[in-house]
C-alpha cells in the first residue's frame, strides 16, 4: 500500500492507494491556521476505517513543491519520519506534475497553477503525448498572472488550486485561449500524488530520503535578523536535489 501526502497547499490532504493503483482511501483538509495538525488524526482514521495497519504501507509518497514554505517542510519532515519508523522507501513529487496529472486524455497542452505570494503564481506546460505519458514542455517557474497573454499564445487547459478567483482572472486575459477545467478538478489530491509515485516505486526509482528537498523557488517571508537574506536562486533545488532538511 502507498501512503501519499500533499501539504504543499492551502487544502492538504492524505491518501491510501493499494499497488495495483486502486484508490482506498482519501481525506482532503481546508486550510486554515493549524490545518496541518490534522493530518495524523486523518491518517489514524484512514488506516482505521480501511482496515489496514502501518505496517501495510510499503512506500511513502509526498508532494515536493513548489507551494507553501511551511507546508512542504511539514510535509517531508512527516513522510521522511514515517519512511525512517517504517523502514520504507520514499518519492517525492512535483506539484505542478501531480496537478496536471489530474486531468488525462487530453490533446491541449495543460498549464497548473499554484498560488505563490504578491500576487504571483507557479505554474508550468505538460503535454500528453501519443503514448498517453504526460511530459513536461515548459519547467517550474513564478509569474505574476498579468503577463499570462505573452506566456500563453494557444488554447490551454488551465488547472489551479482556488476556482474562485484565478479561475475568472485566467478567462478575462486569455479569452478564448484558456479552457478552464471543472472546478471539482481543482486542488490537488493526495491521490493523485501517488499514483505517480507508484510508477516509479513499481520502477525501483526511489529517492533518497536524506537528500529529498522540497522545492522552493522563492525565499521564505521570515527573515533572518542576522546573517545573510537568501535569494531565491539559494533556495531553488536542481535536478540532482541537493540539499537536505534534518535527518529524522
Amino acid at each position: 500500500m502507498i501512503l501519499a501526502l500533499n501539504t504543499s497547499t492551502q487544502q492538504c490532504s492524505i491518501a491510501l492507494l493499494h499497488e495495483d493503483g486502486t484508490l482506498v482511501a482519501e481525506q482532503l483538509m481546508p486550510g486554515g491556521k493549524g490545518h496541518f495538525g490534522d493530518l495524523m488524526p486523518a491518517l489514524d482514521m484512514l488506516l482505521h476505517t480501511s482496515r489496514f495497519k502501518q505496517k501495510d504501507i510499503k512506500c511513502l509518497a509526498v508532494a515536493t513543491g513548489p507551494g507553501s514554505f511551511t507546508g512542504l517542510r511539514v510535509g517531508l519532515s512527516l513522510a521522511k519520519g514515517f519512511c525512517h519508523a517504517l523502514q520504507v522507501p520514499i518519492i517525492g513529487i512535483p506539484s505542478l506534475r501531480a496537478m496536471a496529472f489530474q486531468l488525462p486524455y487530453t490533446a491541449h497542452p495543460i498549464a497548473p497553477i499554484l498560488s505563490s505570494r504578491k500576487g504571483e503564481v507557479f505554474t508550468a506546460l505538460f503535454l500528453w503525448d501519443k503514448e498517453n505519458r504526460l511530459r513536461q514542455k515548459e519547467k517550474d517557474n513564478c509569474y505574476k498572472l498579468d503577463i499570462f497573454p505573452s506566456l500563453f499564445t494557444e488554447t490551454t487547459l488551465f488547472v489551479g488550486n482556488d476556482y474562485p478567483s484565478q479561475g475568472a482572472v485566467l478567462k478575462g486575459l486569455l479569452g478564448s485561449r484558456a479552457r478552464i477545467a471543472p472546478p471539482q478538478c481543482w486542488h490537488l489530491k493526495a491521490s493523485s500524488v501517488g499514483a505517480l509515485a507508484l510508477h516509479r516505486f513499481n520502477a525501483g526509482d526511489l529517492d533518497d530520503p536524506i537528500t529529498l528537498a522540497p522545492l522552493y523557488f522563492r525565499p521564505p517571508d521570515i527573515r533572518p535578523t542576522i546573517g545573510p537574506v537568501p535569494t531565491a536562486s539559494d533556495l531553488q533545488i536542481p535536478k540532482s536535489h541537493t540539499g537536505e532538511l534534518p535527518r529524522v
